[in-house]
């Protein structure tokens, strides 16, 4: 079965490609800095920063990178970022939730419209879109944590709600207020996972075709493009055909 989380990681396997790693460090340092300025500069103390220190790990972040962030909460120099989420319709009516963090609130939304409407899209009203969502926890492990029936048990025996296999790998979703507990349960079963964070889920998916997607995919890079962007979340589906066209491409 064809969908988002398999979509998702193809535009993600091309991001990687051809990102540059320092915008991507300064999107994970800004969210590293921000977490130890609204709670406790110990990971261990703070969950926010925790998953944020899991996330930079997970690219391979330099420790100094990680270390510079977090005391850069409590220097004079740091700014002030403000949250920020947008909401709105992109090709195909296919929803998405836009995660700012900005230093420049006109800035920001003036750039997330522009790319909403240039690809044919509009933005909404917080709220327009995100009730069509779930907020979770999605922790994911690598194939070489074992096969599907481990992973589900070990997921079950921590909590976890669903689970998503595939050849690639294993992705866990857990309540958002137990991605703590969840994880550490299951690190303890199979190991540190690759990524554990907190993500918006869409309830249901929109199909789209291969101009959809190819359409949408344009749309998210846009987006993750600009320095202010952390995250975005798209609800669609594509069948295995488009899938394996868009992964060859």
């Amino acid at each position: 079965m064809a969908g988002h989380s398999q979509f998702k990681n193809i535009m993600h396997r091309k991001g990687r490609q051809d990102a540059m790693r320092s915008k991507l460090f300064s999107k994970l340092a800004r969210e590293i800095t921000v977490a130890a300025k609204l709670g406790s500069p110990d990971p261990a103390m703070n969950p926010r920063l925790r998953l944020a220190v899991q996330a930079a790990k997970a690219e391979s972040m330099p420790k100094d990178n990680i270390q510079r962030a977090i005391n850069k909460a409590s220097g004079g120099d740091a700014e002030n970022y403000e949250e920020v989420r947008y909401e709105g319709y992109g090709p195909g009516g296919v929803a998405l939730i836009v995660e700012v963090l900005t230093d420049n609130r006109n800035r920001s939304a003036s750039n997330v419209r522009a790319a909403f409407t240039k690809a044919g899209g509009a933005l909404g009203e917080t709220g327009s879109v995100s009730f069509m969502w779930d907020r979770v926890g999605e922790i994911y492990y690598p194939a070489s944590a074992g096969d599907a029936d481990k992973v589900m048990e070990a997921a079950i025996e921590a909590g976890a709600d669903d689970v998503e296999s595939d050849e690639e790998g294993h992705t866990i979703y857990c309540a958002f207020d137990a991605i703590g507990d969840a994880s550490k349960a299951l690190e303890a079963a199979l190991g540190e996972a690759e990524t554990v964070k907190a993500i918006w889920k869409p309830q249901n998916n929109v199909p789209v075709d291969e101009e959809r997607a190819q359409s949408l995919m344009k749309l998210v890079a846009t987006l993750e493009d600009d320095d202010d962007v952390q995250n975005v979340y798209a609800n669609f589906e594509v069948d295995e055909a488009t899938l394996a066209k868009l992964s060859a491409a």
